[in-house]
């Protein structure tokens, strides 16, 4: 199954930590955050990607357009009688990826709308922020998706009240969405989506259309999305706090999304 990746926003909340780079290009130890995501997503053997681009998108298709010369150690002959010899040759990748531009100034749902046509052949894809890490089961996320029909499933999670909170029934079914909750004990939104096609039909084209906004609370209201209950690890980086916190568990190899 393909996976849409939302690489576009400004990152305001983590500039301290890097003004000069896209937010999902912060590193978790060696490699950017975006890696982590697209590694976990593959190693569950989804390993075609749409990257939704926007703010400093050019530095996101030259990390992908020089791959190897950004993840591996290589010799070059600068006499130019013989080619880039690359070492590290384990950390090659199988990933298919589309780098598509979707605007500076979009926001999520208007990204989303915009590879649309990336997915005319596909019934169900991914979706996902690039800027969050979890030890979500891909594989029970697919089946639940697969046993319920509805459009849209969201994995449901329970870190700090931030994000957009999560009400549903005993059976998954998404009863209530708030995007900016007090903190009420409920679960929020922590991405790993997984969408029919027919998620495009709840969304337009306008430029300022947020996903989380009046696209969900349609979903709800018509009984078409559903949630994925995960009570493990989950983990975006919003802040240098938080940033700081991905790194260390990294560094301590305990990081519970690193199962390559």
């Amino acid at each position: 199954m393909k996976t849409a990746i939302l690489c576009g926003g400004y990152g305001t909340r983590i500039r301290d930590v890097a003004d000069n780079i896209p937010k999902p290009m912060i590193p978790i130890g060696e490699y950017p955050i975006l890696w982590h995501i697209m590694k976990y997503y593959a190693s569950w053997g989804h390993d075609q990607f749409v990257l939704c681009l926007g703010y400093k998108g050019d530095i996101i298709r030259d990390f992908f357009a020089n791959y190897r010369s950004h993840t591996m150690d290589f010799t070059i002959d600068m006499s130019g009688k013989s080619a880039v010899e690359y070492h590290n040759s384990q950390i090659a990748e199988n990933w298919v990826v589309t780098l598509a531009e979707t605007g500076q100034h979009a926001m999520t749902g208007a990204r989303i709308k915009k590879v649309r046509k990336y997915f005319q052949d596909d019934d169900n894809f991914m979706l996902t922020y690039g800027d969050g890490v979890g030890n979500i089961d891909l594989e029970k996320l697919v089946a639940f998706h697969n046993s319920h029909g509805k459009i849209l499933t969201v994995t449901g999670v329970r870190p700090p009240g931030r994000f957009g909170e999560l009400q549903c029934d005993n059976s998954g079914l998404v009863t209530e969405f708030n995007e900016k909750p007090q903190s009420t004990g409920g679960r929020i939104s922590g991405g790993f989506f997984i969408c029919r096609k027919e998620i495009f039909d709840y969304i337009d084209d306008r430029e300022d259309t947020i996903f989380e906004q009046e696209p969900l609370r349609n979903l709800v209201s018509a009984g078409e999305m559903m949630v994925y209950k995960h009570d493990g690890f989950w983990q975006p980086m919003d802040t240098s706090r938080e940033y700081k916190l991905l790194n260390q568990v990294y560094e301590q190899k305990k990081a519970p999304w690193v199962i390559w």
